[in-house]
């Protein structure tokens, strides 16, 4: 029997447990939180995986790996956001920060977890660094998707509540034009304005995108400059680029490497790419229909799948070619807002869906590679 006030308590004390990107203390003291629940719901205690980027919390049921269940305890909320959005509980939502993204799905899973009469071959793994590329935990999430065969990822649902069978893949570029300073109002012949150059490679980037084929390329941020009377002598311009296709990334690349300025004397350099790989929707083709079917068992209507946006670490598994199923975490919205927040009256019925879909993908004696 699921108790949602279990679930709350535990919710509460995870979110309590700040946990911002980058902060090592904080990170290891959510992970011991974190460990803590999973001891004292699940019976036994999880592995923390020591990182540059803090500690993976790593949970085995035993016995052989079929399935693994993965999310991630970081945040994008720095320290200190507690005290002003406590933990909060009223008119029918859990707010707080990361309660949706994704402290509300740990929870979830967890508790799914322990519906099972046997969880052997199940693993958790809550890594400390998806909010910041996954750079430390992409080796290690590989490598137990790989020895489990099937990965079922607890990030937030995509809008009402939709499982996300898809995900376009993720990169970021940072483009850095190089110029010669001068005084602005005395010789400003004498300087190359990194700025100008940049306003031109802004717009060619611009360009790159392909709506037809699911692309986007959006330069987000620009920096230039020391001082109003000085000529700028270097330009930063941030990226991001999402691709629905693989071939995709070979385009996008080819053409940031490409970006020229008409400034005499400004250089140009271009550094990054992209991070997470696309996860088509075959990813989920086998998953997908056996959420579906515990929904059915359930009685519960309007359950559906959609494409989104967003990156995850599905990407990386799908591209391994394992099943990825993604978005069974918490429904809500406001991931990375301060009015993010979970749907309370929703937090059992999405456990008892996961742990339907638990038994359901154990009891399948192989998945297979996709197609």
């Amino acid at each position: 029997m699921i108790d949602l006030g279990e679930m709350l308590a535990d919710l509460e004390a995870l979110v309590g447990a700040e946990s911002p990107s980058h902060d090592i203390d904080r990170l290891s003291r959510s992970a011991r939180t974190l460990a803590a629940i999973i001891e004292r719901r699940l019976g036994s205690p999880p592995v923390l995986v020591e990182s540059v980027a803090g500690p993976h919390v790593h949970w085995s049921g035993g016995g052989e790996p079929t399935l693994l269940v993965v999310g991630h305890h970081d945040t994008v909320f720095p320290a200190g956001t507690l005290g002003q959005r406590p933990f909060t509980v009223a008119d029918g939502r859990a707010t707080g920060p990361g309660v949706f993204d994704m402290k509300a799905g740990i929870v979830q899973a967890i508790h799914a977890v322990a519906q099972l009469a046997d969880p052997s071959g199940v693993e958790l793994l809550f890594t400390a660094d998806e909010e910041v590329g996954s750079a430390s935990s992409r080796p290690l999430i590989e490598a137990r998707a790989q020895a489990c065969g099937a990965v079922l990822v607890v990030e937030p649902s995509a809008d009402g509540g939709a499982l996300k069978t898809g995900r376009k893949g993720v990169g970021t570029y940072e483009v850095i034009v190089g110029g010669r300073a001068s005084h602005a109002g005395l010789e400003p012949e004498k300087g190359v304005n990194a700025l100008v150059a940049a306003a031109e490679v802004v717009v060619q980037v611009a360009l790159i995108g392909r709506s037809d084929a699911g692309t986007t390329v959006t330069p987000t941020m620009c920096s230039a400059g020391t001082a109003d009377n000085v000529v700028p002598a270097q330009a930063r311009v941030r990226v991001d680029v999402r691709v629905a296709l693989p071939e995709e990334e070979a385009r996008v690349d080819a053409a940031m490497a490409a970006l020229i300025t008409s400034v005499p004397g400004a250089t140009i350099q271009v550094f990054g790419g992209i991070s997470r790989p696309p996860m088509h929707e075959s990813a989920s083709s086998t998953l997908f229909p056996m959420a579906l079917a515990a929904a059915r068992e359930m009685g519960l209507d309007g359950v559906r799948g959609v494409s989104v946006g967003g990156g995850s670490d599905g990407n990386f598994t799908a591209a391994l070619g394992i099943p990825t199923l993604d978005g069974l975490g918490a429904v809500g919205g406001g991931a990375h807002a301060d009015h993010e927040h979970v749907l309370v009256d929703t937090m059992v019925d999405r456990t008892m869906l996961l742990a339907g879909l638990l038994r359901r993908a154990i009891a399948r004696p192989s998945l297979g590679p996709l197609p």
